[in-house]
């Protein structure tokens, strides 16, 4: 015996249908809020290879070619000194008594950045900064430098063109200047001619730094990849440090890396920081930073001393009469009355600085406040003053 079932009336089956779609609906925005509010990045962004980093060259070069903007050789002996070491290794001897003013020619510091796996023969920027009392290297051009590391050895050669973002002029004692003109740079200006050596094709293991030390990142960064890759593949040793198992084939670790780069991963809320410049006023905090309910009460109180001269002018028949000069200082206090505000929790940055800015405090006042803040424990922050 076969059973029927009943067969639902035309409006109740389109009102059910109604209520499924409207629940559809609502899953999906929640859904979509969920992952809008869970900010995620790609690996390569909060960690990078151990090992694989760049190198500081630097080197003494001259710039010459200078239309008289060059050092005063008389008050720089070592451009002088170092454009007869040049010129004697091309040949030429200059008389020891032979005082030679090199107006055109100026003495510079040479430093590069040797980018990770550089090999002889790439071309690097260089920047050229002046040593000396040069008025100007625009236009002049770098012979030819050798660029050493800390080790002493030679990894690059530097020569050309400058390129000066700036430029001036000057006649009768007046000077007219726009950006600097010390300093330059020759977009691929050095050419490499030694590769320094990495153990990134050694060993069994490579290792992840993270950008900044913290055991939750690290965490993630290893879950991310066991997910992705397989299990115990990568481990997190400390807050900084993540060990990846690597293959051993070369062309194959290339490729194991480039795909741990693009993996992505939920970040993490950063440590609630604030960060406040006292040269400049500047007060900067990340999204964590939360107040607790505190009271504030904030008031100017400004000092003003003025100072008049008060001659005294000895009669003229006056024997051994003089001029004597004395000051009146005037000296007042002025104080603006403050009142007691009272700021409510803020659990968001936007309450925060809402509430910051119901004080109508000045940037330098509210770094006294926030420091005043912190020292009340009202302030769930680190508080860094640079």
């Amino acid at each position: 015996m076969i059973a029927r079932i009943p067969s639902l009336p035309l409006a109740d089956a389109a009102t059910r249908l109604r209520v499924c779609l409207t629940a559809l609906v609502f899953l999906l925005l929640a859904t979509w809020c969920a992952m809008a509010k869970a900010q995620t990045v790609r690996i390569k962004e909060v960690a990078a290879v151990q090992g694989v980093r760049s190198n500081q060259l630097t080197g003494f070069g001259l710039v010459v070619g200078l239309d008289g903007t060059g050092d005063q050789t008389n008050q720089m002996p070592y451009t002088a000194q170092g454009m007869n070491n040049y010129l004697q290794q091309l040949g030429l001897t200059l008389p020891a008594d032979a005082k030679v003013q090199f107006k055109n020619v100026a003495a510079v510091m040479v430093t590069a950045q040797l980018p990770a796996f550089a090999q002889p023969g790439q071309m690097i920027d260089v920047t050229v900064s002046s040593m000396g009392n040069a008025k100007s290297l625009r236009g002049g051009t770098l012979i030819a430098t050798p660029l050493k590391g800390l080790d002493g050895e030679i990894y690059a050669i530097a020569q050309g063109n400058l390129l000066v973002g700036g430029a001036g002029a000057s006649a009768g004692g007046s000077r007219v200047q726009v950006n600097h003109l010390s300093a330059g740079r020759i977009p691929a200006g050095a050419q490499v001619e030694r590769a320094v050596p990495t153990a990134f094709a050694l060993g069994s293991t490579i290792d992840l730094g993270l950008n900044a030390a913290d055991f939750q990142t690290a965490r993630r960064v290893a879950e991310a990849i066991n997910a992705q890759m397989g299990p115990g593949v990568a481990s997190a040793l400390d807050g900084r440090l993540v060990r990846l198992q690597a293959p051993a084939d070369p062309h194959a670790r290339v490729g194991f890396l480039a795909e741990i780069e693009e993996i992505p991963m939920q970040a993490v809320v950063p440590v609630a920081k604030v960060i406040v410049n006292t040269r400049t006023g500047s007060i900067v905090m990340n999204q964590a930073v939360t107040l607790a309910p505190v009271a504030v009460a904030h008031g100017n109180l400004s000092v003003s001393i003025s100072s008049t001269p008060v001659i005294s002018q000895a009669n003229p028949l006056a024997p051994g009469g003089q001029t004597v000069v004395a000051e009146k200082a005037d000296i007042q206090i002025t104080q603006e009355g403050g009142s007691l505000i009272q700021i409510d929790a803020a659990p968001q940055l936007a309450d925060l600085v809402r509430m910051l800015n119901s004080l109508g405090a000045t940037p330098q006042d509210l770094l006294a406040i926030l420091q005043a803040i912190k020292a009340a424990g009202a302030m769930n922050a680190e508080l860094e003053v640079i």
